[in-house]
């Protein structure tokens, strides 16, 4: 029976906060020394000794790790006594750091990426270059689905072939069992359009046709001859095959990651007119700092309109 519970207990705690909390522990158990259960002082301690060190973020996320092993295992919250929030409070105000993000992926470049792609793939099918072929029709696939769609890299590599409706010439609709904006685990349908250029809904056809995907991960590793592997990709992988794939269009990769992708569609459409209520529905924010965070601020907001109109709910076809 406590094997069962156990079961449920982790299964209520998302894996990468599973592996980002334990990554926490580590740090203040093996690499600071500390021990647990902690006191409140204790806390405070490590606190003060990694102010100067790790942002504010990294340290939030320690002390929610630490938090929930106590609470956990039946012990008193160290974490929320006054003291360790004025101290928290304290290193915010002497230790104010800029918060790091990823370049947006513009649609320029989104279009230098994907012309890339096609011309890799072109080749690669002259020169009977199997595994070539597949990794570029995939990456093509994933790039513009999650551009279009504003996805994380977890979502993207979570995504099912058995969860997905392609509608030809209209669009497609892809269903989440879970995702980060669905807190309580009752599935989200996700709508993509289809588009006269930079399409995401030809680019996943052409995918899943060429590699004869009926069902599972529709994003899966590709080996040096060509096998698919039987199971989605890593999420840890979506930034180094991103990077690769603008390596090819000759862009510089080193200020992008996965989210790039998302920082990128809300900065699009940002500029296009979507007002942050709409952005906000479309993308699965319910929090419009957290929308915010992903707007491009540098680009001012809509003056000319982009060439690509997609409104949510009614896919348009590009000029």
């Amino acid at each position: 029976m406590s094997q069962d519970i156990e079961r449920y207990l982790q299964a209520s705690i998302r894996a990468n906060t599973r592996r980002s909390y334990k990554q926490a522990l580590d740090h203040y158990e093996v690499t600071y020394g500390g021990f647990l259960p902690a006191t409140s002082d204790a806390i405070v301690r490590y606190l003060v000794d990694h102010a100067s060190t790790l942002s504010s973020n990294t340290l939030k996320l320690r002390l929610a790790a630490l938090a929930q092993w106590h609470v956990s295992h039946g012990f008193p919250d160290p974490t929320k006594t006054p003291l360790v929030r004025q101290i928290v409070k304290g290193i915010r105000t002497l230790h104010p750091r800029q918060e790091k993000q990823a370049e947006p992926l513009q649609l320029r470049q989104l279009e230098q990426c994907v012309q890339g792609l096609e011309v890799a793939e072109r080749r690669a099918r002259a020169e009977n270059d199997w595994p070539r072929l597949l990794r570029c029709s995939r990456d093509r696939a994933l790039v513009l689905i999650g551009f279009w769609r504003a996805f994380r890299s977890d979502e993207l590599c979570r995504l099912r072939v058995e969860h997905i409706q392609v509608r030809a010439g209209e669009g497609m609709q892809l269903f989440l069992p879970w995702s980060k904006g669905d807190r309580d685990n009752h599935g989200q349908t996700f709508s993509a359009p289809a588009l006269a250029k930079l399409c995401p809904v030809q680019a996943y056809v052409d995918w899943i046709s060429l590699a004869g995907i009926a069902r599972g991960p529709v994003f899966r590793g590709i080996d040096r001859w060509g096998h698919l592997g039987e199971q989605g990709l890593h999420p840890n992988s979506v930034v180094t095959l991103l990077r690769g794939v603008l390596q090819l269009a000759g862009l510089s990769p080193e200020f992008y990651s996965s989210h790039s992708l998302r920082r990128g569609f809300a900065t699009w459409a940002t500029r296009s007119g979507w007002d942050l209520k709409t952005l906000m529905q479309y993308v699965g924010w319910s929090d419009g700092k957290s929308a915010l965070r992903y707007v491009d601020s540098m680009g001012g907001f809509p003056g000319q309109l982009s060439a690509l109109q997609l409104i949510p709910g009614r896919p348009e076809r590009l000029p």
